[in-house]
């Protein structure tokens, strides 16, 4: 058979693989996701919040959470990628190995190659294949660079913001972007000391927010992640907030946002690829002979004086 009758036929390698080829940019990956993607409906679920948080950890009870309902699960953990190398750490499956024998869960990690909003840019095109390979859930737990995580939004039906006591003033780190992202809050490691004052906190600058659409109110909770406490809540309060996505009709402008974001992301590989094809051009911006303006209508093939729009 081939990889797309392997796909068809529930094959996980031939998941691995069509993702690695899509990543990759491959046109035969190209082509496979063509054929499938529409496929499918899965919860997107993301995770977001500073480096220490506890994300993974949330993600691995939020795992086994969703396994307990039935629910066919896929972890996406975007890493940080080294901007000199563009390679990356990709550990944030280790800490969810106790789920790797578990057919029903799908953990793959991928490198975030210096995108600024802590996604990949193969993210979207990743959740489309995972959709059209039958999962439930997908959780997308991004690479965790504060306030300028914000496109986690864009991609995930609901977005989690996991702060933690240890953080100091989290309202302040987080009020500029992620704080008016978010759907629901969780303050994870609330045995730690400050977490009633983190609470109160988040609780007071929610009263002051901008209305949500449809009028939703996000929550904010608790956990403690490594022994399971505030799990059910936080996997309910995730459910209320897509049961409300259903009745306010939101849904289907999620999804055309997260095509928005797809598409963009391939307009800014594309432009990251042109200038370093174009050194030249780039040398001649630093010694003042060119505009950046000028430099970037050349790159992009249009004739001077043309404004792009």
């Amino acid at each position: 058979m081939n990889l797309y009758e392997r796909f068809l036929a529930q094959d996980a390698r031939a998941l691995a693989r069509a993702i690695t080829l899509v990543e990759a940019g491959y046109p035969e990956g190209q082509a496979l996701l063509r054929r499938l993607r529409g496929r499918g409906r899965a919860r997107v679920v993301g995770l977001t919040g500073s480096p220490g948080a506890g994300k993974s950890s949330l993600t691995d009870r939020l795992i086994e959470e969703a396994r307990r309902r039935n629910e066919r699960v896929a972890v996406l953990a975007v890493d940080p990628s080294s901007p000199f190398t563009g390679g990356a750490i990709l550990g944030d499956r280790i800490r969810m190995m106790r789920h790797h024998q578990d057919p029903m869960v799908f953990i793959r990690s991928l490198a975030s190659r210096g995108a600024l909003g802590g996604l990949a840019g193969a993210t979207v095109a990743t959740l489309a294949l995972l959709e059209a390979f039958g999962f439930d859930r997908i959780f997308v737990e991004t690479v965790g660079v504060g306030q300028s995580e914000v496109d986690i939004a864009r991609v995930a039906d609901t977005t989690v913001l996991v702060l933690t006591p240890a953080a100091g003033d989290a309202v302040q780190a987080f009020k500029a972007g992620v704080m008016e992202i978010a759907d629901v809050f969780v303050v994870n490691k609330f045995d730690l000391p400050g977490g009633e004052r983190i609470v109160q906190e988040l609780r007071t600058t929610l009263e002051l927010a901008a209305p949500r659409p449809g009028g939703w109110k996000p929550p904010v909770l608790t956990a403690v992640a490594p022994k399971g406490e505030g799990i059910p809540e936080l996997f309910e309060a995730i459910e209320a907030h897509h049961q409300h996505l259903l009745e306010h009709n939101l849904l289907e402008a999620d999804r055309l946002e997260r095509a928005r974001f797809e598409v963009e992301s391939v307009i800014q590989e594309w432009g990251r690829r042109k200038t370093r094809e174009g050194q030249a051009l780039i040398v001649r911006v630093a010694r003042g002979e060119l505009s950046p303006e000028e430099a970037a209508m050349e790159l992009m093939g249009l004739p001077r004086g043309v404004e792009a729009k």
